[in-house]
């Protein structure tokens, strides 16, 4: 990933406010109404000390709840060394649209912790998680009903298990306490499907796309997504999972992957688990046989493709490259990685941007779904698949009967095998990331105002939160 998240341009949550801006003047929303829509409910600052090999450490978070429209709040918590209030802030609100633009009943929420999750020990980080989610859960920041987070940069299932833990031991009457967090490891609560359920919601996403040739003609795309060549920014969690499964699944060649300290790249397509294997061996990707490496990784954005994918931090592109970049379509699967500055640019280049809001959805998508199963308390599909088999089984013999032949023991198999939880989440998932691109696409062709994906996303989830508060009121 590149440095520029740290320069002197315009501000994260600035650069969503003039997105957000862009979509209210496109409405014409009375500015009271906007006001509201815009503004950051609050935010927790907090700093406490641990106890460090012997040193007490002082460290410092942040809970922001942007909007709680719809309850309960819900965004990610990362642990990072460059956190602060103003990213927050502006994650907090891109989850509201988020969340609205896919229908997903939740406001928006987002949490970090200024660390650096390297420089300690496993025991040491489970110290500091549970300090953390004391002081969220004194101060009402986490609570199944109201805000609900999930894992994000640095943070992953276990310290999800380790904030589930510490909410249920602070109230151990809530019988709903697995609803506290989402992203926690399936023994614990979770659901199978949520860990590469935003890299995956990113294949659905860029799959839907390809769907409407009209869109892809606009990117001066072919059809098909097989053989598109493909730069990945960032290999972790979302980059891996979307580059391994447009590879593996979709034909696509990914060209490059970009990562701090570089990029690898080869013109005839890498092997994603081959690149991610030696990455996790080595500590990067250096010295492996299947590509060329080297150490310009700012300049790797640049390289001409299909499709670029930003998967790591915001503020990646803007005004200082954007006219170098040779990506015919770019897909955010990061929040926020092209300024607004840098988005007029590509737009007035022809390069088509599939927005944040939209594409990287699937994690929210799929902690919905995990927070439906805990307060239910049962997995989905518990109490229909065996039923369905043998519904299944039933269709297969009144075929063979009606025609005379025997199936064959794969069609069989495939007729009467039931759903599985994993095959529920990932129908949820391809079900929302359909809709909500049809309802882009639907804007973007039916308003002459709206030349843009992003800006038709905007409109629609803006209009959809805007409903609900004239609905119910603002007081």
């Amino acid at each position: 990933m590149t440095n520029q998240k740290k320069s002197s341009a315009p501000s994260f949550s600035s650069n969503v406010d003039r997105m957000v801006d862009h979509a209210f003047s496109i409405l014409e929303l009375d500015e009271g109404t906007a006001r509201a829509i815009k503004a950051c409910n609050s935010v927790l600052q907090v700093k406490f000390p641990v106890k460090i090999r012997g040193q007490i450490e002082t460290f410092t978070g942040w809970r922001a709840v942007h909007s709680t429209h719809r309850l309960p709040a819900k965004g990610g918590i990362r642990f990072a060394p460059y956190s602060d209030q103003d990213e927050v802030e502006a994650l907090a609100a891109l989850m509201t649209y988020k969340c609205a633009l896919v229908d997903v009943p939740f406001g928006g929420s987002k949490g970090a912790l200024h660390i650096d999750p390297n420089n300690y020990s496993r025991d040491e980080m489970q110290m500091i998680t549970r300090r953390y989610t004391l002081e969220l859960v004194r101060k009402g920041f986490l609570n199944p009903a109201t805000n609900v987070p999930a894992p994000d940069v640095g943070t992953g299932q276990r310290e999800m298990a380790w904030i589930a833990d510490t909410y249920k031991h602070l109230n151990p009457e809530d019988i709903n306490y697995q609803a506290c967090v989402t992203g926690k490891p399936v023994q614990q609560g979770g659901i199978r499907g949520r860990v590469e359920a935003t890299g995956r919601g990113v294949q659905y996403a860029i799959r839907e796309f390809f769907r409407h040739p009209k869109d892809v003609a606009s990117a001066n795309l072919s059809a098909g997504l097989a053989g598109k060549r493909i730069v990945v920014q960032g290999l972790g969690n979302v980059g891996y999972h979307a580059a391994k499964f447009l590879q593996e699944e979709d034909g696509a060649k990914i060209i490059a992957i970009i990562e701090y300290d570089g990029v690898i790249s080869n013109e005839n397509g890498l092997v994603i688990e081959d690149v991610y294997r030696h990455k996790i061996e080595h500590g990067s990707f250096k010295d492996f046989p299947g590509g060329k490496f080297s150490s310009d990784n700012n300049g790797a954005l640049e390289m001409a493709c299909d499709l670029l994918i930003p998967a790591a931090l915001e503020r990646q592109i803007t005004k200082d490259n954007a006219e170098r970049i040779q990506a015919k379509m770019i897909v955010e699967a990061a929040n926020g990685p092209v300024t607004f500055d840098a988005d007029e640019i590509l737009k007035k280049r022809g390069v088509v941007i599939m927005p944040d809001i939209y594409v990287n959805a699937g994690g929210v998508t799929v902690s919905y779904f995990e927070w439906i199963r805990n307060l239910s308390h049962i997995r989905f599909g518990r109490m229909e698949r065996r039923y369905d088999e043998l519904r299944g089984n039933e269709y297969a013999n009144l075929l063979e009967e009606a025609t005379g032949s025997k199936l064959s023991e794969s069609t069989r198999s495939m007729m009467v095998r039931g759903a599985s939880e994993l095959d529920l989440v990932r129908s949820g998932l391809d079900d929302t990331m359909r809709n909500a691109y049809q309802a882009m696409h639907k804007t973007l062709h039916s308003n002459e105002k709206i030349d843009d994906l992003r800006t038709a996303a905007f409109v629609i989830a803006i209009e959809k939160i805007a409903g609900n508060y004239l609905d119910v009121g603002i007081y």
